[in-house]
């Protein structure tokens, strides 16, 4: 090895130069391709049952998500000056070229279906705006009157009105986003316009995302450069670590946007975890220069860069293995934007590797080696360390004492962790986003929509009164036992509706008629009065599969299981009359994301902790070897579950990844420990003096190691994101607990094992 980085080190130039060339190539690229995702559709994976059959329920009843105008006037809507405004709008929506114009639905738009002596009649409840207070009044009456409109369309205290605009898939884009809250910000005053929607959270997400990532890698650029500048003292080897986590950065970017992989929400935070976790390599590398110099001080730059690489090589280049496996087990997971960031962030950590290993010794050797002040009092200088070790080892069993309480205690915490599918966790709970939301949630039925969609077995089924009843029975049963389930909607809504106009609007008759051939009639007179498209949204036009809406006023997995368990326990009811029933959806999507997180969680945690059990193993070649070291990172693994649990931080999209990284990154310790504990261990003849000097050399640049790393992950507690401030804290505490534990209770277990000096302990 020696002569191999003596004889490369003549090329240094040429490396540099090579290393400059790459990463030029790669910041073209990723300037020139690089896009950023927020499609909450395109973070799953369509070819999932569940995502099949939502996708062909979307067909057969145009289900959409929609984008949502509420206008506020707190002296009422029924005014000329609101009105117009509602049609204005609703007109403006259904001439932007991503929107259909029957797609937008408002009450200037809405069907009123009333009776008439001829039979039925659909109607629009104004084409001209009303002035006179006689018109306002009737049109006030006629909403109040209409269940399919009042506390769907109208608030129910008469304040707000809401627009619906549905869209088309994959045609959302940051202009439309603009546009549409251009068109709200047109019409403010005195009326107040909300915009809300599942696009809307889309857009914001898009709008956020690059902001965030703009602001937060210059932080922790500068936080870095202060921890390596107080940790290594020189400017010049902080500059050089820097750089080359700066171009593992270009070169995962780079390579992302060549394979076209686009940049989902999560992937804004490689940047920031790739400076943080790059620059260890950098460390442990000076950390050993340093203190070799100090032992050597009149030692050539070349020996010196030559046994650097030598004693350091080994160690650095089976901690990026194991980091790289940590992420790479991110692939086990189903979740795009989670199996890409695990792809790409390990490529990125290779690239750390690489670079650290050719371009690091390369600078050191065309602007010479830093100048340390050498040691006066060698013993003074290690005393500290030395300290610490004989404090470890005489208080062995209180610090396994404490380990297991709190390992006991996490324990019970884990019992306690919540996943959360909820994208509008993703903002600040005073953000103008969630306030609007909130808004819309408090006035109208609910933006998050779960379709539950029943198959019968023959035609004409959903003609049924026994059906229809049924539906309206599960309707009522959902809507009125969950709070947060605000409304719903279906074909049974349209026959009462019917029934009850065709009856002199008596209330009486506000339900299913008992007769087929009834329903049948009355549908053929709306078929032939009103618009059958608002038909085939809630039923097939053979009557066999039917869509049936109910509203949520939260977007989050546990609303969403809760509805859904209410509905299952409808299944044997609706089997019996030959129907099954399925679900469909965003809001549907959503919860099978949350548990396709979980378990890509699950397995990903298996197999890392697996893989790096064997790779230990492989290393140190003792199977009790791999174990020892595996202990840290599982006590890391499971005191992150526990106060994530205890904190009431939910488990989602982006605080999936913690475990992995903290194993990835946390294995580190362990693998520079017992590498350097195993050297000693061959130089010395007792233990005790083998821990001091391990303490002293690998402790010391773990420590430093760790502070760099903490203090990397804890700038993301400047995002705008929650989750990711979550992360950048709970990465912190894994990488302060693995630190520990690795220079504690793994140390302890070592020594008492007497791994290394089984024929000569003292």
């Amino acid at each position: 090895m020696e002569n191999f980085v003596k004889k490369s080190l003549r090329f240094s130039l040429l490396i540099i130069l090579i290393i400059i060339i790459i990463t030029v190539i790669f910041t073209k690229i990723a300037k020139d391709n690089s896009k950023l995702e927020t499609n909450l559709d395109k973070y799953m994976p369509q070819d999932h049952p569940a995502f099949k059959y939502s996708n062909m329920a979307e067909e057969w009843f145009n289900i959409k998500d929609a984008v949502m105008i509420a206008i506020y006037n707190e002296n009422g809507i029924f005014n000329y000056t609101t009105l117009k405004k509602i049609k204005s709008i609703t007109k403006e929506l259904g001439k932007m070229k991503e929107i259909r114009k029957e797609d937008v639905t408002s009450l200037y738009t809405a069907d009123n279906i009333v009776g008439t002596e001829d039979g039925l009649d659909v109607k629009s409840f104004y084409k001209r705006v009303p002035k006179s207070k006689e018109k306002l009044d009737n049109l006030k009456r006629l909403v109040r009157t209409n269940d399919m409109v009042y506390g769907k369309i109208v608030s129910k205290n008469m304040k707000v009105a809401i627009i619906v605009a549905r869209i088309d898939k994959d045609v959302f884009s940051q202009d439309f986003y603009k546009r549409i809250l251009k068109l709200g910000k047109k019409y403010e005053g005195p009326e107040k316009i909300f915009v809300a929607g599942r696009p809307i959270v889309e857009g914001t997400l898009a709008y956020l995302m690059p902001k965030d990532m703009k602001k937060m890698v210059p932080i922790v650029i500068l936080f870095i450069i202060g921890v390596l500048w107080f940790l290594l003292k020189s400017f010049k080897n902080t500059i050089t670590t820097l750089i080359v986590v700066l171009m593992s950065t270009v070169w995962t970017f780079g390579l992302m946007a060549a394979f076209h992989i686009p940049i989902y929400a999560v992937s804004t935070m490689i940047p920031v975890m790739l400076i943080a976790i790059g620059v260890a390599y950098g460390v442990h590398l000076y950390s050993h220069l340093e203190l070799h110099l100090k032992d050597k001080p009149n030692i050539s730059k070349t020996d010196a860069i030559a046994n650097m690489m030598k004693e350091m090589w080994k160690p650095v280049m089976m901690a990026a293995v194991t980091t790289m496996v940590g992420f790479i087990s991110l692939l086990t997971s189903a979740v795009y934007p989670v199996k890409y960031f695990g792809l790409f962030s390990a490529f990125g950590v290779f690239s750390a590797f690489i670079l650290s290993m050719f371009f690091i010794p390369a600078v050191l050797y065309v602007f010479n080696l830093p100048k340390y002040k050498q040691n006066k009092d060698k013993k003074e200088h290690t005393k500290i360390y030395f300290s610490i070790t004989e404090k470890i080892i005489k208080y062995k069993k209180l610090v396994i004492i404490i380990t297991l309480i709190v390992l006991f205690i996490s324990i019970y915490g884990i019992t306690k962790v919540w996943i959360s599918s909820s994208f509008l966790s993703k903002f600040e709970k005073n953000s103008d986003i969630v306030k609007t939301d909130r808004f819309v949630n408090e006035n109208f039925g609910g933006t998050t929509t779960l379709n539950v969609i029943l198959e019968g077995k023959e035609k004409d089924t959903f003609k049924t009164p026994a059906v229809l009843s049924a539906m309206l029975k599960l309707q009522s049963k959902v809507t009125n036992s969950l709070p947060m389930v605000g409304d719903s909607f279906s074909i049974a809504d349209f026959i009462k509706r019917m029934n009850k106009v065709m009856h002199a609007d008596k209330e009486e008759f506000n339900n299913i008629p008992n007769n087929k051939d009834l329903i049948a009639q009355y549908l053929l007179l709306y078929e032939m009065s009103g618009d059958p498209a608002n038909l085939w949204r809630v039923v097939d036009d053979k009557y066999q599969k039917a869509n049936l809406t109910f509203q949520l006023k939260s977007d989050d997995s546990v609303q969403l299981k809760k509805a859904i368990k209410v509905i299952e326990s409808f299944r044997d009811d609706f089997s019996k009359l030959g129907i099954k029933i399925n679900y469909a959806g965003s809001g549907y999507k959503a919860l099978v994301f949350t548990d396709l997180l979980l378990k890509g969680q699950i397995s990903s945690l298996i197999v890392s902790l697996i893989i790096v059990l064997i790779l230990l193993t492989i290393m140190f070649k003792n199977f009790y070897i791999g174990l020892i070291g595996s202990v840290p990172i599982i006590l890391t693994a499971v005191i992150n579950f526990g106060v994530m649990g205890l904190t009431n931080i939910p488990l989602s999209s982006t605080t999936a990844l913690i475990s992995s990284i903290a194993i990835g990154i946390g294995i580190d310790y362990a693998i520079h420990f017992i590498d350097r504990y195993r050297i000693y261990a061959n130089q010395f003849s007792d233990k005790d003096t083998a821990s001091k000097w391990t303490m002293y050399h690998s402790g010391r640049a773990i420590l430093f190691n760790a502070m760099v790393v903490i203090a990397g992950f804890m700038v993301l507690v400047f995002s705008v994101f929650p989750p990711n401030r979550n992360l950048g804290e709970l990465v912190s505490l894994n990488m302060f607990t693995s630190f520990l534990g690795t220079l504690t209770i793994m140390f302890i277990i070592l020594y008492i094992k007497n791994i290394y000096f089984e024929k000569e302990v003292k």
